[in-house]
């Protein structure tokens, strides 16, 4: 299936000053494979040391020195090295933290080598207290699940989003066409964007089948918990896996999701699992300029899920979404929610870890919350769902107010819309109208 990071990853290849890529991001979403295909389309061979279906290949990261490891490469795998030929994937990277370590002695030594690590949960090693992180010889490169345009793509609408790419197209689109739009979003909102789940769902259109590939990634997730974390660990992260889906939406209070543990204990579980890239925190910001991280605080924030089909799957929300008329009123908007966060998400600059953000104001008189800020063009942009007209935007009317921007943006099921400096995007518009650039802002034009 077509994966925009796949144009990235050949880009890296002729890169000047290449570094060794480790691919970030959550089990399953599709960096194995992601890789493979760049190995059989733009190497002369490709070259996969899987350190947990071969243990024994981790003797091939006992030295630092490249020369060896190369030579031992060939030995174990019975396959030629060619510098400038040859892309070596390092799988399961985990399970040999040395082979991270060598990274940077390959990179320094032997420059014209291609090698990609990764792993599941690849970050429970890297927060190790023990562990040497090659600082400045490694690239990250983070990897979500199938954004929404991506989804379309596998469906075989690539023709109607490559239209609706286009802004002049999208102004007119006409109704017959939102419709089906709106309709896949609805699916997408139950399928999510885990490429397994997509597949199934595009080879066979049975929800159950997708339910069933769902249900088996959140256990393999629960699996690595218990093989990779303390038993006492295990027990914070399972928690925190479990109970976030149902609190999407709202500001997450630790004592609201188990006061019989330990908020710190909490957190710091909270806290892997968003470096793991399984949920994501939106930080509350003032709003008040770029960057947005400037007054935003870590005491209070609300959370994305890893996947909306995940999410919806752990919920067990399939029936209300495929009775709805509505997809923003669904589980009291939290679906929506995540839907736009994650759309966020995918559109961030993928050599950078994303960020989200949010504001609200608490008052005695009114309380006010905007769903997200972004930065668009260097300037602050609050971004609203809502199903409702224009006139019920309390909260952004508020933020306007304050602060005066230039831009604002409501996400909705209707057309697109543009007035008064409120510009009405539909669910599916999103990659039309929101962009990020190399240093990490988002244009819209």
């Amino acid at each position: 299936m077509f994966r925009e990071s796949y144009k990235t990853l050949v880009e890296w290849k002729t890169e000047y000053g290449r570094k060794p890529l480790l691919l970030r991001g959550a089990r399953q979403i599709g960096k194995s494979h992601l890789v493979k295909t760049l190995g059989k389309n733009e190497f002369d061979n490709y070259i996969v040391i899987n350190f947990d279906k071969y243990p024994e290949h981790k003797e091939i990261f006992n030295s630092f020195e490249p020369e060896i490891i190369v030579q031992k490469i060939e030995l174990f795998t019975k396959q030629k090295v060619i510098l400038g030929k040859t892309l070596i994937f390092l799988d399961e990277i985990q399970e040999c933290p040395r082979a991270i370590v060598a990274l940077r002695y390959l990179y320094e030594d032997l420059p014209e080598l291609h090698v990609i690590g990764a792993g599941s949960l690849l970050e429970f090693c890297l927060s190790a207290e023990d562990f040497r992180m090659p600082v400045g010889r490694i690239q990250y490169l983070y990897l979500y699940p199938m954004s929404f345009s991506e989804f379309l793509i596998a469906l075989g609408e690539d023709k109607l989003q490559q239209h609706i790419l286009s802004k002049s197209n999208f102004r007119k689109l006409p109704l017959e066409l939102h419709l089906r739009l709106i309709e896949h979003v609805k699916t997408y909102y139950i399928v999510g964007g885990m490429p397994e789940a997509v597949a199934t769902y595009v080879k066979t259109k049975n929800i159950g089948k997708c339910q069933k590939i769902q249900r088996s990634i959140i256990q393999t997730y629960k699996d690595d918990f218990a093989k990779y974390a303390s038993h006492i660990q295990f027990k914070y992260l399972q928690k925190i896996f479990n109970t976030i889906p149902a609190l999407i939406g709202g500001k997450i209070t630790y004592t609201k999701i188990d006061d019989t543990i330990k908020s710190r204990d909490l957190k710091n579980a909270f806290d892997l699992l968003e470096t793991a890239g399984i949920l994501y925190k939106v930080k509350k910001t003032p709003g008040s300029g770029i960057p947005l991280e400037v007054g935003a605080t870590e005491k209070t924030y609300k959370a994305i899920f890893l996947d909306i089909g995940l999410m919806n799957s752990i919920n067990g929300l399939t029936r209300e979404i495929a009775m709805s008329k509505n997809i923003v009123d669904v589980y009291k908007g939290a679906l929506a929610e995540q839907f736009v966060g994650q759309e966020l998400i995918t559109l961030n600059d993928i050599y950078t870890d994303a960020k989200l953000y949010y504001w609200s104001r608490d008052a005695k008189s009114s309380t006010a919350e905007l769903d997200f800020l972004i930065n668009i063009d260097s300037k602050v942009v609050p971004v609203e769902i809502k199903s409702g007209k224009k006139g019920t935007l309390k909260s952004l009317k508020l933020f306007q107010d304050k602060h005066k921007p230039e831009q604002s943006i409501r996400i909705y099921q209707g057309q697109y819309i543009e007035e008064d400096g409120l510009t009405s995007i539909p669910f599916y518009g999103m990659k039309t109208f929101i962009k990020l650039n190399y240093e990490d802002d988002i244009f819209f034009d």
